[in-house]
């Protein structure tokens, strides 16, 4: 009886976490973007991460230990590493930049060499959200992931009783332009078939203030 008690919790449990994994949609203008899994830079990034300036990653050239470089990638973008010098790799994917070192070694030093890039430790991102919510401040996205407007007034511990839900704002900059959206978060909470729109790095989310 005890084991199939125990059975019975971790079945209970196992839906349970099935359950808690339904991913977030977008919606209006704001670019519509999958969710993705997120990933522990010390495990390495994923090939089609993009190399962001203040990134610390780690090459390897395999069977040449003098070679091996820790480097912070700069903000101009540049990483300096032996022999080849400098290279500059933000804006690329992992895996590009990983088969542009290869090129660089190939093309002077070594015979078909193997490279292998990680991401050690990843360039923070964040998001401000002010206004009228329980901790307004930064709230930093996960390495790897995107994140929601909803999850972002979640991160600041939701919106205060004098929020007005329905007129929630989001200012980017982006190419030396400055664009504010208007979302109806009340859409989002209550219908089920409205999509959330993902906020980006660098992102100020505003909640007014309910007009009594």
């Amino acid at each position: 009886m005890h084991t199939r008690s125990f059975l019975f919790v971790v079945w209970i449990l196992f839906l349970a976490g099935c359950a808690s994994h339904t991913d977030m949609s977008t919606q209006n203008s704001l670019p519509r973007t999958p969710a993705s899994k997120g990933a522990k830079a010390n495990l390495g990034a994923r090939q089609n991460y993009v190399l962001r300036s203040t990134d610390l990653i780690q090459v390897e050239v395999f069977q040449e230990e003098d070679l091996y470089k820790e480097v912070r990638v700069a903000a101009d973008g540049m990483i300096v590493l032996p022999l080849i010098g400098k290279v500059k790799v933000a804006g690329m994917t992992v895996s590009e930049a990983q088969e542009k070192i290869r090129e660089l070694y190939d093309q002077k030093y070594l015979v078909d060499p193997q490279i292998n890039l990680l991401v050690i430790q990843y360039a923070p991102r964040r998001v401000q959200v002010l206004g009228q919510v329980n901790q307004p401040g930064y709230v930093i996205i996960p390495p790897e992931e995107e994140m929601t407007l909803a999850q972002a007034i979640s991160g600041a511990h939701g919106m205060t009783l004098r929020a007005d839900p329905k007129n929630v704002k989001i200012k980017r900059v982006a190419d030396g332009k400055t664009k504010v959206f208007t979302i109806n978060f009340n859409e989002i909470l209550r219908n089920p078939e409205a999509k959330d729109v993902y906020v980006h790095d660098g992102d100020t989310i505003y909640v007014e203030e309910r007009l009594f």
